[in-house]
């Protein structure tokens, strides 16, 4: 913490990683957990918070599938590294090892019982490319660095990251996003054309607050609030193949989470 880097913690239960999490706040250490149950907003948020500062440690399952390349991660804890499953097979193992890569000062540590083939297959391999690394480097005089990458941009959502990540949402899980302040000629926006918060979750949950995409309303001759069920997921379904059109993959996946919830209400 001392050199602003940031650590990753990947552990196999849900229940745990909100543990973990919990435990590193109490001890005064800036931590989020980030699982299947966070939705593709807030984790972006959050990926984007660690590397920012806002948070320290990032205590997930599936980091893999994130696709986390971060170069301010100095560490990467690895728990129950001798378990059996695709989490801790030596592919994953490997992948996982890799995240510590990109800082020059990158550590691995790994939590284990016993030392599983996985583990011994990971951690031989790990150790036979860094010495082939080391050796290239010191015959061409190279000497490693972390990776410099431009930091990312959080706009809105910015204002509306909660000091601490304290707080519990409606299913327990804590949420790490807050309200942000309202602008002239943005509130009531989202709730005359249905969309936003207000349409997202109709709940009095600390949900409601989750900062949501503007999107881009067309004038049509119809009003959003008098559409129907099958006519509003036909309009998001356009938003959501213009968003992929124009690259802009959060926000589609946003309205795909939409879309889902239509289609399964009861979730």
């Amino acid at each position: 913490m001392s050199r602003d880097e940031r650590v990753l913690v990947t552990v196999m239960t849900i229940k745990f990683a909100e543990e973990v999490a919990e435990y590193l706040e109490k001890n005064g250490i800036k931590a989020h957990y980030l699982h299947s149950e966070i939705d593709t907003l807030q984790r972006t948020e959050i990926i984007k918070a660690l590397r920012l500062g806002h948070i320290d440690v990032i205590v997930g399952i599936n980091l893999l599938r994130e696709g986390l390349d971060i170069p301010e991660v100095s560490l990467v804890a690895i728990f129950d590294a001798d378990k059996q499953g695709f989490l801790r097979n030596e592919r994953s193992l490997l992948q996982t090892i890799g995240r510590a890569s990109r800082n020059e000062n990158g550590v691995v540590i790994l939590y284990a019982d016993t030392i599983s083939p996985s583990m011994e297959a990971a951690m031989s391999q790990t150790i036979s490319r860094r010495k082939r690394q080391d050796s290239y480097n010191q015959i061409h005089g190279i000497v490693p660095k972390t990776i410099q990458k431009a930091l990312p941009t959080m706009g809105e959502e910015e204002s509306g990251i909660l000091a601490g990540t304290a707080g519990k949402g409606a299913k327990g899980g804590k949420r790490f996003v807050g309200k942000t302040r309202s602008k002239k000629g943005v509130s009531g926006l989202a709730q005359k054309f249905s969309l936003g918060a207000g349409m997202w979750n109709t709940s009095d949950s600390v949900l409601d607050n989750v900062s949501q995409p503007n999107f881009e309303v067309e004038v049509e001759t119809e009003q959003p609030g008098h559409l129907n069920e099958d006519q509003l997921i036909s309009k998001l379904e356009r938003e959501m193949r213009a968003a992929a059109e124009r690259l802009d993959f959060e926000k589609a996946a946003q309205i795909r989470d939409r879309i889902m919830q239509l289609h399964n209400p009861t979730n």
